[in-house]
């Protein structure tokens, strides 16, 4: 068996594979379906100071290919996350990622102070784009992704900061890059594309929010330049995610350049998704005698 372990941000994960925030809960769930002991990593869902009760039902809609959700960041709040949740989370030997969101920069300030030293990694989430405040507006502006990471980067003494960006930006470079100057030690890419599905019996979008974000299948090769794209014009770690569902797609953005991946839709349509992946990407490598997965980062050749 090929060796899996990877480095992020100083940590070592057992394999390249966490779930992504927002599609795993905090692990409880699927713990009851296997041992998330095997993952990598666990992104947890979207953590704001105070709890969230989300947006209005129906907050999850079908597309071909592709799903979109407008939960709008439910949570319980990081208090109630810290006391209920984490211990759960330290009992596994996973890297605990702790999402974090806000509607200002003294929100993200505050939250990350609160969680300096108890998460493994803390991920900024700047591109949420189903809340009316905070989320995607820090990250469609360089200057704004540069100051929110900088303020963020500041309150932490002892976790490292991963941004998590928008993929509805202008340039995912610049975007990239500003994570990179405010201070970032690595980015994860790409959180939901903005979205619309309808029902054209009722002439009405099928969500409460009208929009929402678009995730699954549908959006691997969009999702999958982007990386390549960030990969290659920062020099910190690129985490990259967007319509994995088998371990060849984890494979194709390790090769694009993203030295670990985030697996999020797929955990809906099959519960046993990450353990599949994980062996799937073993059953790969030794397939094509390679001993170490870090060999196979930004290893594409261009036409």
């Amino acid at each position: 068996m090929a060796d899996l372990r990877v480095n992020l941000c100083g940590r070592q994960l057992k394999n390249p594979v966490i779930a992504a925030s927002g599609t795993f809960g905090f692990g409880k769930e699927y713990n009851e379906i296997y041992d998330i002991s095997l993952l990598g990593g666990i992104s947890t869902k979207g953590l704001t100071l105070k709890p969230r009760l989300g947006n209005p039902a129906p907050r999850i809609a079908e597309g071909r290919s592709v799903i979109l959700n407008a939960v709008g960041l439910q949570n319980p709040g990081v208090e109630e996350f810290i006391r209920e949740d984490l211990p759960f989370l330290k009992a596994r030997d996973v890297c605990i990622i702790a999402n974090v969101a806000g509607a200002s920069y003294e929100d993200y300030e505050n939250i990350c102070a609160t969680l300096d030293g108890l998460a493994d990694i803390i991920e900024l989430n700047i591109s949420c784009p189903n809340v009316k405040q905070g989320g995607m507006a820090f990250g469609i502006r360089p200057e704004t992704v540069q100051e929110v990471t900088r303020v963020s980067k500041g309150a932490l003494t002892k976790t490292p900061l991963m941004v998590k960006l928008s993929p509805n930006v202008e340039s995912i470079i610049r975007n990239s890059q500003a994570a990179q100057a405010g201070g970032a030690d690595a980015v994860s890419l790409v959180n939901t594309f903005t979205g619309m599905v309808i029902d054209a019996e009722k002439r009405r979008p099928l969500l409460a929010n009208n929009t929402g974000g678009v995730s699954g299948a549908g959006i691997k090769p969009i999702a999958l330049r982007m990386v390549f794209e960030a990969a290659h014009s920062v020099q910190i770690p690129v985490v990259g995610m967007g319509g994995i569902m088998t371990g060849l797609d984890a494979i194709e953005f390790m090769m694009a350049g993203a030295c670990a991946v985030q697996v999020g839709t797929a955990n809906f349509a099959d519960a046993n998704a990450m353990p599949r992946i994980i062996s799937e990407m073993n059953a790969w490598l030794d397939a094509h005698g390679v001993r170490d997965v870090s060999e196979i980062v930004d290893t594409l050749t261009l036409n």
